[in-house]
């Protein structure tokens, strides 16, 4: 293995005083709309009809301004290890979590949004350095977006996933680590399937929780459950998506809620980590409160918000789309979690993913399981990464 190159710099993340105050003090003045409409006592899925009930905000902002902990997420960033380097003219920001041991495979994560590095950092150690000493270990890279936490906002339009994923196989060049594993979510997801479609030669194979079927596939020769699936996806694409479209055609005028206003962007999050998760009313039930301000505190003190919602924009539609004729001929575990926003029939993976060596559903978890079933999310990944690179001949 080849030792990284010089463009490789340490980062430290250290908000200022300043900055912290500004928020509790945004925090404090800021002003509230009335209750829904839709009044509910009990808990329940419905009690969210209207977006984040208002008393549940309150409680949230409350917290954040008075015992949220942004040092420690700070802390634990650092001690993760964090670094930055520029790629095709963009200051790039990723953790960097090397194993212990001499039989580690290098492994690529990508979040999406409204996710962050954050949702990582408590899956890190485990995957690198796991208890069992028959799991498997990893180099851990989990880059930020462009236009995310501590990365660049592109400043010219054109960042679409596979220039995202160009700049992927670049940074791990520059760690040293020519070819790797890799795994993601969300826009993760997409981005993880154009580099096992792009680059077999860098990639030994991949794992996914959003498998990217080609268009235009009929529901003819489904079983009930995978019609169920794809009838769930068609109505979220459909009836719940709102904030996809929107992001899509207007990031800028939505950004500017996101940046200039804490609980517009808490509001705007929220939202979706409730309604994406596996649980019966509040996504507190899954996730801790810390670990979403984690998330939107990221957000907030880098002034993301606008940045971040332009990746609708850059790979919605256009040239900048998904490739319907990508193939992935890299060995591919893919896994779905019941109460994620999009499940994709086997039959119809199988169009694009042309070595499928694991697919599993999961007992419980949604959209963001790293964060809501830690446990059994490393434990999948080691499994079907395990099938991968066993596929791969390693």
């Amino acid at each position: 293995m080849s030792r990284p190159t010089g463009d490789v710099h340490a980062f430290t993340a250290r908000a200022t005083d300043a900055e912290l105050d500004d928020l509790r003090a945004r925090l404090s003045a800021a002003r509230l709309p009335e209750a829904e409409t839709v009044h509910r006592t009990t808990p329940g899925p419905r009690r969210w009809d209207q977006g984040v009930p208002l008393s549940d905000l309150v409680d949230v902002v409350d917290y954040w301004r008075t015992g949220y902990d942004w040092r420690w997420f700070e802390d634990r960033l650092n001690t993760i290890g964090q670094y930055r380097t520029t790629i095709d003219g963009l200051g790039i920001h990723f953790l960097h979590r090397r194993s212990a041991r001499p039989d580690a495979t290098p492994l690529l994560l990508t979040h999406g949004w409204p996710g962050s590095i954050a949702e990582f950092i408590d899956v890190v150690d485990e995957l690198a350095d796991p208890k069992d000493a028959g799991a498997p270990a990893f180099h851990v890279v989990a880059p930020s977006l462009p236009g995310f936490g501590y990365s660049d906002k592109p400043a010219t339009t054109g960042w679409g996933t596979g220039r995202i994923a160009a700049a992927w196989v670049e940074l791990m060049r520059r760690l040293g680590y020519e070819r790797f594993a890799a795994h993601g979510g969300d826009w993760g997801g997409v981005i993880t399937t154009v580099l096992g479609g792009r680059y077999p030669a860098q990639v030994l194979g991949i794992h996914t929780t959003l498998a990217q079927a080609p268009s235009g596939l009929t529901t003819e020769g489904l079983t009930p459950t995978e019609r169920q699936w794809a009838e769930e996806t068609h109505d979220f694409w459909h009836h719940r998506a709102a904030y996809a479209k929107q992001q899509a055609t207007r990031p800028q005028t939505i950004g500017y809620s996101l940046v200039d206003s804490p609980v517009g962007l808490l509001a705007w999050i929220l939202d979706k980590f409730a309604e994406w998760t596996d649980t019966d009313d509040s996504p507190f039930e899954r996730i801790s409160v810390d670990r979403i301000l984690d998330d939107v505190t990221l957000y907030w003190l880098t002034r993301t918000g606008a940045s971040a919602a332009r990746i609708y924009y850059e790979s919605h539609g256009g040239v900048n789309a998904l490739d319907p004729d990508l193939r992935v001929d890299v060995p591919s575990a893919i896994t779905t979690y019941p109460r994620d926003i999009e499940k994709c029939p086997r039959p119809w993976a199988q169009q694009r993913y042309r070595r499928i060596v694991r697919w599993r559903t999961a007992e419980a978890g949604g959209h963001f399981p790293s964060l809501e079933v830690p446990e059994h999310f490393v434990e999948d990944l080691q499994e079907g990464l395990t099938a991968v690179l066993t596929a791969d001949g390693r």
